[in-house]
């Protein structure tokens, strides 16, 4: 099985200031670790941006990528502008012409665009791992930062009924061949 890893929206103004994700800078280190594994093996690494009318405007300080993020010049690039790293972009172009048919998922925030490419990669066809220690929000006045991402981690691994499946592991335990 050939694998990507996709690093969702890990830019500047979701992760600094008021608005930074919960345990970013964790967070950041094992998407860190999680690259240089896909790297290490010539799996492609996926780097999507987010763009909108806000604080994540296209060129803006805000919609840059975290400078704590490992980047490298072979990492493969998606702007988007839906929680859906799919919608109206070339991803799925980009996968089948590496000949990708598995994921790995990583990035912000867990329960808008993580939540929304895994289950959508998942219609697609796509086995998919989380990293789930690898993806962070914000507390939203209901739940904590940690609790959201929590229950992406368990919601999104009982998912059954595409076929494909969603296993959660932490960073640490990913193990890849490519």
């Amino acid at each position: 099985m050939a694998s990507a890893l996709l690093i969702i929206d890990v830019q500047q103004a979701l992760c600094c200031g008021d608005d930074a994700a919960y345990d970013i800078e964790l967070v950041i280190d094992r998407i860190n670790t999680m690259s240089a594994k896909a790297r290490a093996v010539g799996a492609p690494v996926i780097l999507i941006q987010h763009e909108d009318d806000g604080s994540l405007q296209l060129g803006t300080d805000g919609w840059q990528l975290d400078a704590r993020l490992q980047v490298s010049e072979t990492d493969l690039r998606i702007r988007k502008t839906a929680c859906d790293s799919f919608h109206h972009t070339d991803l799925q172009e980009v996968l089948t012409s590496r000949g990708v048919d598995r994921l790995m998922v990583c990035g912000l925030q867990s329960e808008f665009c993580v939540d929304t490419t895994v289950r959508v990669a998942l219609a697609r066809g796509y086995p998919v791992t989380l990293v789930s220690d690898g993806h962070s929000t914000v507390d939203n006045g209901v739940l904590s930062a940690a609790r959201i991402s929590t229950h992406h981690n368990t919601t999104l691994a009982h998912l059954g009924s595409f076929g494909p499946r969603v296993t959660a592991i932490p960073a640490a335990e990913v193990c890849l061949n490519g």
